[in-house]
């Protein structure tokens, strides 16, 4: 939502102003202010959750503990899971939403409830009725995040407007064994059994020497399971070696080179299943090199969830047509050879053009009419040129003699 302007230098002189007032206030009233209570919620009671099974669900057993010396008048508690995990049925004293992956965050769904009911301090509360979660089948390293507070959460402005739930409205209860937390935010990691085939795709390349042709690669992540990885940490690395005799004229902006070949990463650190990443290189056939061959390769990195390995490289293939390297000259190119005789010699570049070189000049067949015409109108031009110039050399010649002899 766009700001509506405002005068800076009234904004600080109201600043200034509110300044002043809030150091008298205090200066006056000390006692009042020491006297005053506050509550500290904090959150805890879960513990990582390994060994889910896709399809299966879990319950999250939450605890809410009031570390500060007043009575929380109000509780918020919320969730979010990541797109491997959703919730089953949510109480209608909580509201959900879907929010869209934004700022290196991927998608994923929150509840947030509310509890109109006092927190005392010193006291651990737990959900009457846990928040149940189900895992998916795209489900492998998720991510639960919890938080707690006195005020509302809100909802997210990237998200699906929130919808209030179904089930029976659930309120907090003394828990008698519930860990008490200590902090507010928690993410919990939640590991399922699954399994995510990452593969690549080469490419077969045909041209001409001298020709620049595109060359894309791809690579895939086949599934079952979305893969996730942590902030900073790569979520795959893809080797790609263009074929010998070819040079690299435009690589991908996640592609650098290594050597010989180009190390390419990914786009975003979430690979969705059946997702892909496309990598679209321009390469210059320079010559032609006897059964070339590049490759595509996945990196060394382990990877646990893919125990396929066939697919982890592929071939790129190149096969050159026409004639030798750009430029070349079948013959010695000399004008009749060293001697200057006339018999000459004739050539054919890589472009298909035949050159005949004789010992009354140049013509080229095969060619552009542009450059027919180009070689033809100058030489025309300059034989015209040298008949005028003859004529009127001689023309003045004759009218000096005539002078001479008068």
């Amino acid at each position: 939502m766009p700001m509506p302007p405002h005068n800076r230098r009234a904004s600080r002189a109201v600043v200034a102003t509110l300044g002043a007032v809030g150091l008298i206030a205090l200066a006056t009233a000390p006692a009042a202010f020491a006297d005053e209570t506050a509550s500290e919620l904090v959150v805890g009671g879960v513990a990582p959750i390994d060994g889910v099974k896709p399809g299966s669900t879990f319950d999250v057993p939450v605890t809410v503990a009031n570390k500060g010396t007043g009575a929380a008048e109000k509780v918020w508690v919320y969730y979010a899971v990541t797109r491997g995990l959703d919730f089953e049925e949510v109480p209608s004293n909580c509201r959900t939403q879907y929010v869209r992956p934004y700022d290196e965050m991927p998608e994923r769904w929150t509840v947030a409830c509310a509890f109109d009911q006092a927190a005392e301090p010193g006291v651990v509360y737990t959900p009457e009725r846990p928040l149940r979660v189900k895992a998916l089948d795209r489900a492998l390293n998720d991510e639960l995040r919890l938080r707690v507070g006195e005020d509302d959460p809100g909802v997210d402005d990237n998200g699906t407007p929130p919808v209030t739930g179904t089930a029976p409205a659930v309120k907090l209860v003394e828990s008698q064994a519930g860990a008490e937390g200590s902090v507010r935010v928690v993410d919990v990691p939640v590991t399922s059994v699954n399994t995510a085939d990452f593969q690549v795709t080469g490419a077969a390349l045909k041209g001409s020497v001298g020709e620049t042709l595109p060359m894309k690669v791809e690579f895939t992540n086949a599934g079952p399971a979305w893969v996730m990885t942590k902030l900073g940490e790569p979520s795959a690395r893809i080797m790609v070696a263009p074929p010998a005799g070819t040079s690299v004229v435009k690589a991908p902006g996640f592609c650098r080179a290594k050597g010989e070949a180009y190390d390419c990463g990914t786009s975003e650190r979430a690979l969705y299943e059946d997702g892909r990443e496309t990598y679209d290189f321009k390469l210059k056939i320079d010559k032609r090199v006897a059964h070339a061959k590049g490759s595509v390769v996945l990196g060394t990195e382990a990877r646990p969830s893919d125990p396929d390995k066939t697919n982890d490289q592929a071939d790129i293939t190149l096969d050159v047509t026409g004639g030798g390297s750009t430029g070349s000259t079948g013959g010695s190119g000399n004008a009749g050879g060293s001697g200057g005789s006339a018999g000459g010699s004739s050539s054919t570049g890589g472009d298909g053009t035949t050159t005949t070189t004789g010992g009354a000049g140049t013509t080229s067949t095969g060619g552009s009419l542009a450059e027919t015409g180009s070689s033809a109108l100058p030489i025309t031009g300059m034989a015209a040129a040298a008949v005028v110039t003859g004529a009127g050399v001689l023309v003045i010649m004759r009218r000096r003699r005539a002078q001479s002899l008068n």
